[in-house]
């Protein structure tokens, strides 16, 4: 079956130097790229991190330093990445709470401008975790009736991705072929920023998701407590989140 798709749809899988998505850099990245007449376009490359790969990070993706000693950084990338994914949604596999933060920032950090407001998410694992509750190899044994071979491989984790999805949709009548449903369907929550530390609530209000301030409305808390936004500004959050949270500071400055 081929998905039924307004705009390309590009699955995207990162290997990293570790799991923070503020700190931490990517060492490797696949897309698979799904056109809506179902034609496919897989580009896969490694990248010079700037900083070590911690040796228990390489036990897990198998990538030294040396590997990528002589690859380009990714601000040398970022540009044609960003040519790439121009108009396209976005898939993968845990992405919503990792590798899409984690690559806004490395595109920030590389000053390249990349909307993401506009486009539309499917996390694999979400819908998967709603359906079946497990990890990427089950859910390609479990789906697929196959074994996942070079797992924790960037390109083969996409392209099990990609399959996934499809017999996800094919398995679960009420799972409706369409973009915009998928990326409803495997999100937790209606975040404001990748990292969900600013979310929407039921009536479509900007609200904090965490701390003092949790449940709490961004616009609320910013006319009782303004230092909260240089504390935010000046704290360890990532790139994305605080150029969201500028935009709605300026907002409610302007009185909108």
């Amino acid at each position: 079956m081929n998905l039924n798709l307004k705009n390309p749809l590009v699955f995207i899988d990162l290997e990293t130097t570790g799991i923070d998505i503020v700190k931490d850099r990517i060492v490797e990245i696949a897309v698979l790229k799904i056109y809506p007449d179902g034609k496919q376009e897989v580009k896969t490359r490694r990248i010079n991190p700037t900083v070590p790969i911690p040796p228990e990070t390489t036990a897990i993706h198998g990538i030294t330093d040396a590997d990528v000693a002589n690859e380009p950084t990714f601000k040398e990338v970022a540009k044609s990445l960003a040519n790439l994914v121009e108009g396209c949604d976005f898939a993968g596999f845990n992405s919503n709470k990792f590798d899409f933060p984690l690559l806004a920032e490395e595109f920030l950090r590389a000053g390249v401008d990349l909307d993401f407001k506009k486009r539309k998410f499917i996390d694999v694992q979400t819908i998967f975790h709603k359906m079946e509750k497990r990890t990427l190899e089950a859910a390609y044994k479990f789906y697929c009736q196959k074994d996942l071979e070079n797992a924790h491989s960037a390109e083969a984790d996409t392209m099990a991705t990609y399959e996934v999805l499809k017999a996800q949709i094919d398995r679960y009548p009420d799972l409706k072929n369409d973009v915009d449903s998928l990326s409803q369907f495997s999100s937790h929550n209606q975040n404001v920023d990748f990292a969900g530390r600013i979310i929407y609530d039921e009536k479509g209000v900007e609200v904090f998701s965490f701390g003092k301030y949790k449940g709490k409305s961004v616009k609320e808390v910013f006319e009782k407590e303004p230092s909260y936004y240089s504390w935010m500004m000046n704290g360890d959050f990532p790139l994305y989140t605080k150029n969201i949270l500028t935009s709605l500071y300026i907002k409610y400055k302007q009185g909108k």
